[in-house]
Order: structure tokens, then sequence, then C-alpha cells
């Protein structure tokens, strides 16, 4: 692979939103990957279980507290809006247009709460019910993981 090539790869790569590329020609790979900004390389640390025997352990582990998603918030009453995917949060179509949707708004089956910009795809995140908005989880440009909370609507 000539150099060309590569200078090539890597602009493309700083473009875009990847971490990693991998390019594969003939026999040739060429694996570029890069930290977001403002991310330091460390080496991960070998995760060691606590040790724990006997009744003791199997007692901890049937009544350990199930963590409350949102970093320790509990979620208000309603139907829970979960992102479909990894990828973008856009709480607009574009910059200059306003919110698709806000706390206190009426939305009805179907209405566009919000987009998900995965791989360069606009996917729009639909409200499955009707109600009202009583809670947006998620800011605009925020990256969202999979099946994470995104709004709360309540029925009615």
């Amino acid at each position: 692979m000539d150099l060309r090539k590569i200078k090539k790869l890597i602009d493309l790569l700083e473009e875009s939103n990847l971490a990693e590329l991998e390019i594969k020609e003939g026999e040739e790979i060429v694996r570029l990957s890069r930290l977001p900004k403002g991310m330091i390389a460390t080496a991960p640390a070998p995760l060691q279980p606590p040790r724990v025997e006997g009744p003791v352990a199997a007692a901890a582990a049937a009544t350990s507290p199930v963590a409350a998603p949102a970093g320790g918030k509990a979620l208000p009453e309603g139907q829970v809006v979960k992102s479909p995917m990894v990828g973008t949060f856009y709480a607009s179509a574009n910059p200059d247009a306003p919110p698709f949707v806000k706390v206190g708004q009426s939305v009805k089956a179907g209405d566009t709460l919000g987009i998900i910009e995965a791989m360069k795809m606009f996917n729009q995140i639909e409200a499955e019910v009707a109600g009202e908005v009583v809670a947006v989880l998620v800011e605009n440009g925020q990256p969202v993981e999979f099946d994470e909370p995104l709004f709360v609507i309540r029925q009615g």
C-alpha cells in the first residue's frame, strides 16, 4: 500500500467520528486508531473481583442492590423511551432549528422526539405512546449508548 493511500486514510479518520479504521489490501493490513479529543491513553488496570467464599458470598450476590439508571437519578413515572442504538443524539433537525420536543409538551404516538446519528445515518426517535414529555434525559450533541434512557413520557 503506498504512502498516499495511507495519508488519505488518516485524513478520513480525522474527519470522521471513527476511533479505529482497518483496511486490508491483499496481504497488507493497515490499522489506524485514535483517542477522542481530551482522552489520555492509560493502560487498563487488571480487574480482580473481591474474594468472598462460602454461604456469605451466595447471600451477598442474591441481595445486591440494582444500580439506578442515569448515575443514580431516579426516573420520573411514565413510559421511558430508550436509545435503539449507539450514536450521537440531536434534539433538532439542524443547529438553528428549535428542538423537536420540550418538557411539558404533548406528543402523539409516532411524533419525532429526536435524532440519533450513527455511521453518518440519521435515525429518527419516535414517541411510542401519546402523552406529555416529563423528562428529556440527554443533551443535544451528547453520545448515547444502546438502551440508554432518552425521554420519559407520561401517558394521558
